[in-house]
């Protein structure tokens, strides 16, 4: 891709928007970057950014779009907006930062998609890629823009990569050669609208493959199984509960995998230092990933034997008076959130509520099943979470104004040998720039608690 004097449109500057404009500006391109929030707003931002070599348009959207000759989008701007609406019909190419970085880098991408698990597979992939002493880079929505390593990765490099939905609303050309999707559970459908259109954007991690690349697919994923008619490159499964002919699975509470008719033991379930049916899966994911590559099975059973998982999912704070606190920050849909319910000891006080995403929370009440005994409820959600929870049944609830005092409720409600759970089947943008945000606030005002009881 050309790149030097070509006139850019970066629209949206937030974590990927910022390594776009450098990257950019280092390979020579006149930049122009858009927002809709206020200079004032993004003081903090622009300290990162050579200000004085681009155009700003700050608080609105351009009017005329037809002087550039590509724009690029970060993953929160939806695609939909009337001006990039009027871009695509005067022939302007519009494409995400995922796009471009595919379109600049030498190296290879494994890409890891599903609406749970895949910070942690992305985590856990790459770390086997690194114990197998090849050039990774870990990239993409687990919190490094895959823009930032895009010209750094040799042409040997694999950049193994979190790929949302978002992402894949805009690409053109990006094609993996390894594509996994875990799972499909509702989500984000405030702005997908339809589950229809939420699978589309998640089937197009595989849009461009070919037979000669691979697809890794959750068989005990309904949602995810089915992608397989639409794909056109080799298929493997996983699965906790079948035994397959070509794939991993569980056998005798071992992880196995079995390809060309030869089957190899990698490790024990108990082995593993991630807790959860859903964490096992994760595990399974990336076993074929690592497999396929041509990786040593040696080499992916210690890295599954020593993996501890990532932060802010389901991840352990503090024993404060005999009760844990475990922070799921990432537990940003009611899935995630039952996986957490279902990983973490029990009885359980739990901390949940944020951004309303038009998700729906009979499901996440139902899986409380005796383990949960109080929850307490903040941000855009609380009401009509406890609406939901009252209606069936579940009345232990209270709604309280911020994390603060949500932690001190919890503990003043908790007994020794409790679990206090963060996990707010909601998105953080309510109250935060994120669930990292979200998730280190959580662990500050545990901290604040230790030290005021001590």
């Amino acid at each position: 891709m050309e790149i030097k004097n070509r006139n850019i449109l970066v629209v949206g500057i937030a974590t990927s928007g910022i390594p776009t404009v450098n990257t950019l500006l280092q390979l020579g391109a006149k930049i122009t970057i858009n927002d809709i929030k206020e200079e004032d707003q993004l003081k903090e931002v622009l300290e990162h950014i050579h200000t004085d070599q681009i155009q700003m348009i700050l608080g609105h959207h351009p009017e005329k779009v037809s002087q550039y000759d590509f724009i690029v989008l970060s993953p929160g701007v939806p695609t939909d907006l009337p001006f990039l609406t009027e871009a695509r019909e005067q022939g302007v190419p519009v494409i995400g930062e995922l796009e471009l970085a595919y379109q600049l880098c030498a190296g290879s991408f494994v890409a890891i998609t599903g609406t749970n698990g895949k910070t942690t597979t992305t985590a856990l992939t790459g770390e086997i890629f690194q114990n197998a002493c090849k050039e990774t880079y870990v990239v993409g929505n687990i919190g490094v823009a895959a823009i930032s390593k895009s010209l750094e990765a040799g042409k040997n490099a694999v950049m193994v990569t979190e790929v949302s939905s978002f992402q894949l609303e805009s690409i053109v050309d990006f094609k993996p050669h390894i594509a996994a999707v875990l799972n499909i559970t509702p989500d984000h459908l405030n702005r997908h609208k339809t589950m229809e259109n939420y699978i589309d954007a998640k089937s197009n991690i595989f849009r461009n493959q070919t037979a000669e690349d691979i697809l890794v697919l959750n068989m005990d994923d309904e949602q995810a199984y089915k992608l397989k008619e639409r794909a056109n490159s080799h298929t493997i499964f996983f699965s906790r509960k079948q035994t397959l002919e070509e794939g991993a699975f569980i056998e005798n509470g071992s992880i196995v995998v079995h390809k060309n008719g030869t089957k190899e033991h990698i490790c024990k379930i108990e082995e593993l230092r991630i807790p959860g049916a859903h964490n096992l899966e994760n595990a399974l994911a990336a076993t074929v990933i690592a497999y396929w590559t041509g990786i040593d099975g040696k080499i992916i059973e210690e890295t599954l034997r020593t993996f501890m998982g990532v932060e802010h999912r389901i991840e352990f704070v503090d024993e404060v008076s005999g009760i844990l606190f475990i922070n799921d920050s990432k537990g940003t849909n009611p899935d995630a959130s039952i996986k957490a319910v279902e990983a973490v000891r029990e009885p359980i006080i739990l901390i949940a509520g944020g951004m309303d995403k038009g998700s729906s929370f009979e499901s996440f009440i139902d899986a409380f099943q005796g383990k949960v005994k109080y929850m307490v409820l903040i941000g855009e959600t609380a009401n009509k979470m406890k609406e939901t929870a009252v209606y069936m049944g579940f009345e232990n609830c209270c709604i309280v104004k911020d994390m603060e005092e949500a932690v001190k409720l919890a503990y003043s409600t908790a007994k020794s040998g409790d679990t206090v759970l963060l996990s707010p089947a909601c998105a953080s943008w309510d109250m935060y720039q994120s669930y990292e945000q979200r998730g280190n606030h959580f662990k500050e005002c545990v901290g604040r608690l230790r030290r005021s009881i001590e």
